[in-house]
């Protein structure tokens, strides 16, 4: 029994893991491939039974793995980004909610032929939008940070006060049912639930910062201490009010979050490493737990209902609530459609509908699968169509451009380039307003300030940055900022110039390797030797590949010395330092390099040069002439 205990959870984690990468590889929401991981595993296959082989601890793990990913979800809530987006996620969190509550319960009386205590504890399921899936769906979708936070905030927030809505209704009617007052009562016990769990939550989160600010707890036991805590709010919170602990972590996640608190970043890294497992593990082991036998209760009634939930309910919900806000149109219809539910909608639903089957309440039997119906449908129809509304909307940013930190004479001339040149996207970044003078007035994007200042951080879009290369005379400053954004902006993104060969052979002299960015361009391009050539006059061409010049004619008339600094391919994407990508341009492709200034004589040269090669080609093939688009910018 143990080892197949072992087994169904190594399984369960590597499937979740294995459909991550898949998913990434294929550019399509994982939670679409959790689900049909998990479907296929489970009921289609049978190779995992989770309520079988793990017994009744699996609703305790599944609520604990919900609070951890919660509290997490909190952390990611700062609140400079609810300051930009406060009108609209005050409304949808509140309003929002009720008419949410409302339509989706008058829907499933009318529509789903339920009673009403079963159709008013739908609806207030339903009002859950998880973090659980909202949450990868962004990361993947590349939404701009307004838009972004509507989306966030409501999914975190509206997560646990979904869940307790659903069990003061729930609660509601079965003490109304045993003595009069009971339905009071449970109004009464849940304000206080509330007022407990944020009391809890905000309290425990500004201790435990006080407590890592004031170096109370070693570095080494900050996460480790910071889950066990997350966990014993959670079971505190729940047994004074059942899931009042999904409220009390949100809040613990979203006071730690806001706080300056020191090796913050370490946390929050760790944390997405864990809720990352947690979340495809929860999703596989919730689908696979699937009985094919309660789907077999849908019916059209229920076709219908997910059809008015998800197309008229919602939309109307979202627009009513958000009228007369500073809300934009494209901003509220991808609001209004994208309500994707996950885990803590299925857990719930799970929890309840037996007690409400025994009762004998109408409808009872058909709430898990109505559930999980709504389930599926949202995360297939709104995971597969979040970033293609985007786009259509214009509300989403293509990841092109390029920040630069460090203004020095070479960088600043080098995003002249790129922006003026090759119309890409450059965000040049100094702590000198001085070094900074010549880019502004070349019409270059900068920001001033220390890039690595909290403030700085708040500023950045980083969902429109392709790479970043550090480019100050510090090479162990350019490697701590490689290191900071490493993590959001992946490793393969993030360069630095080059340090002295010499310089590399001593480890006393130089940052570990582990801590750099990738070497931008070749190792003649340190700083020192980019200030040089700077000063002898080099400059920067752009050449697009054709048929009739490709990347060997180039190679061969450039000058030998020339650096290559970056390839524009047709799409407009951009790739930094084409020699550390290990891909070959192709035609169409246009190659930026940083080489001597050309004379008159080096121009006749190259172009009778490229006449005698075209006659040769000409002659052996009998058609063109070669063709070399070649601009010094």
């Amino acid at each position: 029994m143990a080892h197949h205990l072992s087994l169904l959870l190594i399984s369960i984690i590597a499937l979740g893991v294995f459909s991550q990468w898949l998913a990434w590889w294929l550019r399509m929401p994982a939670i679409v491939l959790f689900l049909v991981s998990g479907v296929i595993a489970g009921p289609v296959l049978g190779w995992m039974n989770p309520s079988e082989d793990i017994g009744p601890v699996l609703s305790p793990i599944v609520g604990l793995a919900v609070a951890v990913i919660l509290f997490e979800g909190g952390l990611s809530l700062r609140l400079h980004e609810f300051k930009e987006a406060a009108s609209g996620v005050r409304r949808l969190v509140t309003l929002g909610s009720m008419f949410a509550w409302g339509l989706y319960s008058v829907a499933a009386y009318f529509i789903g032929d339920l009673s009403l205590p079963v159709s008013l504890l739908f609806g207030a399921i339903l009002i859950v939008t998880g973090p659980t899936v909202i949450i990868p769906m962004l990361r993947q979708a590349g939404l701009n940070r307004r838009t972004a936070s509507y989306l966030k905030w409501e999914g975190i927030i509206n997560d646990p006060i979904g869940a307790l809505l659903a069990v003061l209704v729930f609660q509601y009617f079965v003490f109304a049912g045993a003595y009069p007052g009971g339905g009071t009562q449970v109004v009464v016990e849940l304000g206080l639930a509330i007022l407990i769990s944020l009391a809890l939550g905000g309290g425990v989160g500004w201790l435990l910062g006080w407590a890592f600010n004031h170096v109370w707890v070693p570095e080494y036991l900050k996460a480790p201490l910071t889950v066990a805590c997350v966990l014993v709010i959670y079971g505190l919170a729940s047994e004074i009010f059942a899931e009042a602990g999904l409220l009390a972590v949100t809040v613990m996640g979203m006071v730690m979050g806001n706080m300056s608190i020191a090796g913050m970043a370490e946390l929050r890294r760790f944390k997405e490493y864990v809720t990352i497992l947690l979340v495809s593990s929860v999703f596989i082991v919730l689908t696979a737990d699937l009985d094919p036998k309660v789907l077999r209760h849908l019916d059209w009634h229920a076709a219908a209902l997910v059809a008015v939930v998800l197309f008229v309910a919602r939309p109307v919900a979202v627009w009513l609530a958000t009228t007369f806000t500073n809300m934009e149109w494209r901003d509220r219809l991808l609001v209004g459609w994208i309500a994707p539910r996950g885990i803590v909608a299925a857990a719930v639903a799970g929890v309840f509908a037996p007690t409400l089957i025994q009762a004998g309440y109408g409808g009872a039997q058909e709430l898990l699968p109505l559930i999980f119906a709504i389930v599926f449908a949202s995360v297939i129809l709104h995971g597969f169509s979040l970033g293609r509304l985007a786009r259509w909307l214009r509300l989403s940013v293509e990841p092109n451009g390029v920040l630069i930190v460090g203004a020095s004479p070479w960088s600043t001339e080098l995003a002249r380039a790129l922006s003026n040149e090759l119309h890409v996207q450059v965000l040049l970044v100094d702590s000198s307003w001085h070094r900074l003078r010549t880019a502004r007035l070349a019409g270059v994007r900068v920001l001033y300030g220390e890039v690595l200042s909290e403030t700085i951080q708040q500023s950045l879009e980083l969902n429109e940055i392709a790479c970043m290369l550090a480019a100050t005379s510090n090479d162990a400053y350019n490697a701590l900022v490689c290191s900071h954004f490493s993590n959001s902006l992946e490793h393969d993104r993030v360069f630095q110039l080059p340090m002295y060969a010499a310089d590399e052979n001593n480890d006393a002299k130089v940052v570990a390797r582990p801590l750099r960015g990738r070497p931008a361009f070749d190792e003649s391009a340190q700083y020192e030797e980019l200030w040089r050539h700077h000063f002898q006059s080099w400059q920067f061409y752009k050449t697009r590949l054709t048929e009739n010049y490709g990347y060997e004619d180039l190679k061969r008339d450039r000058p030998p010395e020339a650096i290559p600094i970056a390839v524009l391919h047709d799409d407009r994407t951009l790739l930094l330092s084409p020699a550390a990508g290990g891909t070959r341009p192709d035609i169409g492709d246009t190659i930026i390099y940083y080489a001597p200034k050309r004379t008159d004589e080096d121009r006749r040269r190259a172009r009778a040069e490229r006449a005698e090669a075209a006659s040769a080609r000409s002659a052996s093939n009998g058609d063109g002439a070669s063709e070399e688009q070649d601009k010094e910018s």
